[in-house]
C-alpha cells in the first residue's frame, strides 16, 4: 500500500484523505488525482476535493463513497446495470483502472462508486469485460453470490461470455445491456 487513509471531513461532507506513506516508493496522487479531475461530473467516481503535498509528501482528498464495497456485498440488478455503464464510460475515455477485478475498488450503496485509481492508467482499457467476468464468470465469492442470486444457468453463463468477445472486438455495449437487463 502507498498510502495511509483517514476520515475526514470538509465544510460539512464526508471525505477520504489520502497521505502518501513516509516509506512509499512510488508518486502516484498526481496521476490519480489528473484522472480523478477528468472524471468530474460524470458520476464514476466521487469527486475530488484537493490534491497537493504537505511536507514533501503528496496527499489527495475526495469525497467519501457510501456503501459498501462489492467483495461484500450481493449487488441488485440496477446496480449491475450501472456498473457496466460505468466501466464503459471508462473504456470509452480510454482509462484503464488496474484493480477493478478485485471487487474492493466497486461501491454498492445508492449508487455504485468506483475508486482508487492509483494505479490507472491511459492503456487499452479492459475495465467491462474484467468487471464482467469478476461479476458472473470468475471462481470466485462474488460470481457465485452473484450466480446464485439470479439463478444463472450455463447458457446464461455462455451468452455472456460470447457477448464478452464481441465487446472485446465492437466497443458495443448494446448486446451486454440488452442481456444483463434480462437478470
Amino acid at each position: 500500500t502507498t498510502s495511509l487513509v483517514f476520515i475526514g471531513n470538509v465544510e460539512g461532507r464526508k471525505v477520504i484523505i489520502k497521505l502518501e506513506r513516509p516509506d512509499s516508493p512510488r508518486k502516484n496522487f498526481k496521476k490519480e488525482a489528473k484522472i480523478l479531475r477528468l472524471l468530474e461530473g460524470k458520476e464514476i467516481t466521487p469527486r475530488l476535493v484537493d490534491y497537493g503535498v504537505f511536507e514533501g509528501k503528496e496527499f489527495l482528498v475526495r469525497e467519501f463513497a457510501e456503501g459498501e464495497p462489492l467483495l461484500y456485498s450481493t449487488p441488485q440488478k440496477k446496480h449491475i446495470l450501472q456498473i457496466l455503464e460505468k466501466t464503459y464510460q471508462l473504456d470509452v475515455l480510454g482509462i484503464d483502472h488496474g484493480q477493478i477485478q478485485g471487487g474492493k475498488h466497486v461501491i454498492i450503496g445508492d449508487t455504485v462508486w468506483i475508486i482508487d485509481f492509483e494505479k490507472a492508467g491511459f492503456r487499452k482499457p479492459k475495465n467491462v469485460t474484467s468487471t464482467m467476468a469478476m461479476i458472473f464468470l470468475n471462481d470466485n465469492v462474488i460470481a457465485k453470490r452473484v450466480r446464485e442470486r439470479f439463478r444463472l444457468d450455463q447458457n446464461f453463463l455462455n451468452s455472456l461470455r460470447e457477448t464478452l468477445r464481441e465487446y472485446k472486438k465492437t466497443k458495443n455495449i448494446e448486446k451486454l445491456k440488452k442481456l444483463l437487463s434480462t437478470l
